[in-house]
């Protein structure tokens, strides 16, 4: 493994503490017997330290892709991802495991949590395998737990919680290691409204509280006043991005019809 100063993950200047993650030219394609498919077709995209953006599109647009190579879950074909200027590319297996540990925090739309575990012990998991102490470990879940509205469901087991807990406990889990990125793929998708409602107040809230970056990708049109920015995709493609004036007069519209 290169030392971590050779990919200069602890010595940003200030300039790179402005744009967190960076996607240049990325393509990704699969082959599929004889046919490729263009999952991904040439998408560029920045994304500023303490941001909160979604990404938006219809079933197969790409979106989850784009989300998979941002968190390093997948390769791009072509093209590169840059989290803090560092190419993910050049990363070693050792300083990868150490970036989806301590530098990125995942949601997942069907939670991914350990269901025979506890709620303490899924979240002072990936705390083990980041080498916090035990006695830490626990201490620092209890906390975190207490502050997503677990603090009653701390020796609850997985499956003895509702969908919306469960997703607490994942959103828990992803901040258990301070990171400075979140993504969260779908973390509404199997929620009803308002508990869905909920878990949005509760990521814009952490994101504000601890200027983490947050990444979502989603069908959730209720995102929009969460977001700073939403980035739609279709066809592999960036469609159009929207900042937050932009996104107030989008709101305004779909209320006055209806959608």
């Amino acid at each position: 493994m290169k030392a971590m100063g050779s990919v200069n993950w602890f010595s940003w200047d200030e300039s790179q503490k402005e744009r967190t993650i960076r996607v240049q030219g990325v393509k990704r394609i699969y082959q599929r017997g004889e046919e490729q498919v263009r999952a991904l077709d040439g998408v560029d995209l920045q994304v500023a330290r303490g941001e909160f953006v979604s990404i938006m599109g219809p079933s197969g647009s790409g979106k989850s892709t784009l989300f998979n190579c941002m968190g390093a879950l997948d390769q791009p074909t072509e093209g590169s991802v840059f989290v803090d200027e560092v190419d993910i590319a050049e990363l070693d297996s050792e300083e990868m495991a150490w970036l989806r540990c301590r530098k990125i925090g995942y949601i997942f739309q069907n939670y991914n949590i350990v269901q025979v575990m506890t709620t303490v012990e899924n979240v002072t998991l990936p705390m083990i395998f980041g080498g916090v102490p035990s006695e830490e470990a626990v201490r620092r879940a209890v906390s975190i737990l207490q502050r997503v509205g677990l603090g009653d469901r701390l020796e609850h087991r997985a499956f003895e919680l509702s969908g919306g807990q469960q997703q607490r406990v994942a959103i828990a889990r992803a901040f258990a290691n301070d990171p400075a990125i979140i993504l969260a793929d779908e973390p509404t998708g199997n929620l009803d409204l308002a508990t869905g409602s909920e878990i949005i107040e509760l990521l814009v809230s952490l994101n504000q509280e601890k200027g983490v970056t947050v990444v979502s990708a989603t069908h959730d049109l209720k995102m929009l006043k969460a977001s700073d920015r939403v980035v739609w995709i279709r066809d592999g493609k960036v469609e159009k991005i929207l900042g937050r004036h932009e996104l107030e007069i989008e709101e305004a519209r779909m209320e006055m019809t209806g959608r």
